[in-house]
């Protein structure tokens, strides 16, 4: 089956042409590198595939992320599988998908294969607790781009969605899937006008 036609990079600084055999070590890389749950990805695949590749723009990212974290799964397999298909129709779906699995795979063979050894080494919590201040910095830096984006734009309606989601989570315990849900119908009812694009 042919896959979808995709969207060439824009020529420039930073872009470059599509092709399977990237996707699939730049997205291995990424996925090798992503510690502290799938939701970490997201901003790892924004950067290269955005801002580096140029292969899709900021909207269909947001999309992507919207998506990924709405469907059931893991988000990091979720959003290998959009991005994957958005690129290189069912073919790039296996190839992103394959290598998101691949790196977790490897290592947790490892783990558990020296887990008595990992388990009593002090140095492997000093790494582990240096990768977690690591990830706290990445989720960080990615709020920051979001409201940045969206004040720049002068809207206050996403700006209220995002305060009004931070604080029921945060203040009033509201679970998760309940905030996804709310802010999901948000959106459908009041941000239909293309400005908010």
């Amino acid at each position: 089956m042919k896959p979808k036609t995709r969207r060439r990079p824009a020529s420039g600084t930073g872009k470059v042409p599509f092709s399977y055999g990237k996707l699939f070590w730049s997205t291995f890389i990424i996925s090798a590198f992503t510690v502290g749950g799938g939701f970490v990805i997201i901003p790892l695949l924004k950067a290269k595939y955005v801002d580096e590749y140029g292969w899709i723009d900021d909207t269909e990212a947001l999309d992507l992320v919207a998506i990924a974290q709405s469907a059931p799964g893991v988000v990091a397999a979720n959003a290998a599988v959009i991005l994957g298909y958005r690129m290189g129709g069912f073919l790039g779906t296996a190839v992103a998908l394959l290598a998101t699995v691949l790196p977790p795979l490897i290592t947790l063979t490892l783990v558990s294969y020296f887990y008595e050894a990992f388990k009593a080494n002090p140095y492997a919590r000093m790494i582990l607790k240096g990768m977690q201040c690591g990830v706290s910095a990445v989720l960080i830096d990615v709020l920051f781009g979001l409201v940045q984006k969206q004040v720049r734009k002068k809207l206050a309606l996403p700006l209220l969605i995002m305060a009004g989601s931070f604080v029921a989570s945060v203040f009033f315990h509201v679970p998760i899937m309940e905030i996804i849900f709310i802010d999901a119908v948000l959106g459908l009812l009041l941000m239909r006008d293309p400005i908010y694009n």
